[in-house]
């Protein structure tokens, strides 16, 4: 039988106190980065980014390698009209912490030859501390050197790659574009996530401000506020922080994106104004181990929460890793956000290709 409901994992720890104070901003408030700035030729009718998350680690790195080999092919394969623009990445970049010393074997040296920008949120593993480290850094310092600069540099520790740094504003943000809003979250080390009363605030006033434009609205954060896996389970926090700015600001997005999760799962959220939103799970990006879906009657892993009952998992993956390819298209007025979840070939470690396992579209407004 399949599962079509999230569940809760009852011997989970709930280490709220792991929270991490966050780096100050490197750009203005509200945090905004128009990508036209950086590729001012993106056109104006369509718009295709890839998606992946917790790409990092160490063992068993032929994984990781797979699934940036795979986006690596496409950008170079497919038809210049559905050629993606950039790499949104979902956060574990790098694993078990963030120093910059991880950064080249799990980041820099895997995406050597990806061609496009690379834009990101922090993961709890990146953002988290190593206790053994005579250094003492800061939460996030590494992060910030790679994705936080106030404009293009190099960056000392990514090699011989080549790649500069990115010009993110801060770990929470706005990335604008021609055809989307895309609301950028941080939700620290914390197992299930958490969100402090400044962000929240700011959130809110980005739904409101993204309301006034004709544009997609989506969200990206590293932990999923709904899960059907044995590892993690859903988390509570970050459903109640979603329901609150909803309710209050009455601005609901068209999808939101997660990773965290080492699998593919698409959810269906129906809220009680009759809005349907994914929530989509994209956390296979190459990290070796993956997490199963629990089993439906497993009593570890109870479904029967009331949280869950306008929630509907339509689709998932548990035994591949794999990337998602966005698609935003403006046609005749009519906006459409096309998802497609590619799995990696992974029985000859020598393959390059993916192949399409999930495919969902969203007309943005209804």
């Amino acid at each position: 039988m399949l599962r079509t409901r999230p569940v809760f994992k009852t011997a989970a720890i709930d280490d709220q106190e792991k929270f991490k104070p966050l780096p100050q901003p490197t750009g203005l408030y509200p945090y905004h980065l128009d990508i036209q700035t950086l590729a001012p030729n993106l056109p104006e009718n369509k718009m295709v980014f890839h998606m992946a998350g917790d790409t990092g680690g160490l063992v068993f790195p032929e994984f990781k390698h797979r699934v940036a080999n795979a986006m690596i092919k496409q950008c170079a394969e497919i038809p210049l009209e559905d050629k993606p623009q950039f790499l949104f990445h979902l956060g574990d970049v790098v694993y078990n912490y963030g120093q910059e010393e991880e950064y080249y074997p799990q980041f820099f040296e895997p995406y050597r030859d990806y061609p496009n920008l690379i834009f990101a949120t922090p993961g709890n593993h990146d953002a988290d501390l190593d206790p053994f480290d005579t250094r003492h850094r800061d939460s996030l310092e590494a992060f910030v050197t790679v994705f936080c600069d106030t404009r293009p540099n190099v960056i000392p520790f990514a090699g011989d790659t080549g790649r500069l740094s990115s010009v993110q504003p801060n770990v929470y943000w706005t990335l604008k574009t021609p055809l989307a809003n895309i609301i950028v979250l941080y939700s620290n080390v914390p197992r299930f996530g958490a969100i402090g009363p400044e962000q929240g605030e700011w959130f809110r006033q980005e739904l409101l401000a993204a309301s006034t434009e004709d544009k997609a609205l989506l969200v990206c954060l590293h932990h999923p506020a709904w899960s059907a896996d044995t590892n993690h389970g859903s988390s509570v926090h970050m459903q109640a922080f979603f329901e609150k700015a909803f309710r209050e600001t009455g601005v609901y997005p068209d999808a939101v994106f997660s990773g965290h999760v080492h699998n593919y799962q698409r959810f269906t959220k129906r809220y009680y104004n009759g809005k349907a939103i994914p929530f989509i799970v994209a956390g296979a990006g190459g990290y070796a181990d993956l997490h199963r879906i629990a089993l439906p009657g497993d009593p570890a892993f109870p479904d029967d929460s009331p949280l869950f009952d306008n929630v509907l998992l339509e689709k998932y993956c548990d035994t591949r890793h794999g990337f998602l390819k966005v698609s935003i298209r403006k046609d005749a007025g009519k906006t459409t956000l096309k998802g497609e979840y590619y799995v990696v070939d992974i029985p000859d470690s020598n393959q390059t290709g993916a192949a399409l396992f999930d495919c969902f579209l969203v007309n943005i407004g209804e």
